[in-house]
């Protein structure tokens, strides 16, 4: 049996040492080593195309790692696909399954009650914004529809742990925050262990445990942070002094990646 580790936090869920991955000619991560405690949620951001995606794919089993090591719990796990729940940037709905049918997808390849996954996702509807909608097919939805029956799909998965790509992304404001809320009520709820991908610092700052800042690709960790705002949270701390410096600090570090990565700097 292979033992814990060394070089792992201790209560790590997942732990990345030293992962690259390259993708043809492109080299899309190079030598990221980041710790993500269990429970904890944790906000991967960064400029676009600096692998963010790769991380989650790599935790998510769906890619391999060309070097470095992928550990769950301490130990080496070549066989994770499915062990944790993903949520890919575009929804990825099935377009012969209706929004119930879509959402149940997890349930039933896990062998669990359709009729009970059914009622669960019927209840949980109005939540998401999605009441009348569940015997519609995602043809018949709008953008910001079909990512809610996205989420709605990875939270019926009952994974330990969420993999969420730019979750809230292609919702509107008002939305968006209702979406962020139910999360940091599910949250504190299940204290499951979130790896979440925004664009944005401040949702970043609202929901996250800790903020891990990469850089232009070949993406690596330039900087991990721990927020320093009390939970439960609501949306109005993102206005506090300390939050409101953190932000800056956090921008800060992205403003140069973020003119790499757009060939603004030499």
């Amino acid at each position: 049996m292979v033992g814990v580790m060394s070089g792992v936090t201790p209560g790590a869920a997942v732990t990345l040492r030293a992962v690259s991955k390259q993708f043809g000619e492109t080299q899309a991560i190079s030598q990221v080593s980041l710790s993500i405690d269990d429970g904890e949620i944790l906000a991967l951001v960064g400029p676009s195309g600096c692998g963010k995606s790769t991380v989650l794919n790599i935790i998510a089993g769906l890619v391999e790692p060309d070097s470095g090591d992928l550990l769950i719990n301490g130990r080496l796990a070549p066989d994770r696909l499915g062990s944790a729940a993903l949520m890919p940037q575009r929804d990825a709905l099935l377009p012969w399954r209706t929004v119930i049918e879509n959402a149940i997808l997890g349930p039933q390849l896990a062998g669990k009650s359709s009729s009970e996954a059914r009622q669960r996702a019927r209840s949980l509807l109005p939540r998401f914004g999605l009441e009348g909608f569940g015997d519609h097919y995602p043809s018949a939805l709008s953008g910001g529809m079909r990512q809610r029956a996205a989420f709605l799909r990875t939270i019926l998965s009952d994974r330990s742990m969420l993999l969420l790509d730019e979750p809230f992304g292609a919702l509107d404001a008002l939305t968006r925050r209702s979406m962020q809320e139910w999360l940091l009520d599910l949250w504190e709820e299940i204290r499951g262990t979130i790896v979440l991908v925004t664009h944005d610092v401040e949702e970043a700052l609202l929901l996250a445990d800790r903020v891990a800042v990469m850089t232009a690709r070949p993406g690596t960790i330039k900087l991990v942070e721990s927020v320093d705002l009390p939970r439960p949270r609501e949306p109005q701390m993102v206005n506090l002094p300390q939050a409101v410096a953190q932000k800056a600090r956090l921008l800060d570090a992205l403003h140069d990646e973020v003119a790499l990565s757009m060939g603004a700097l030499p």
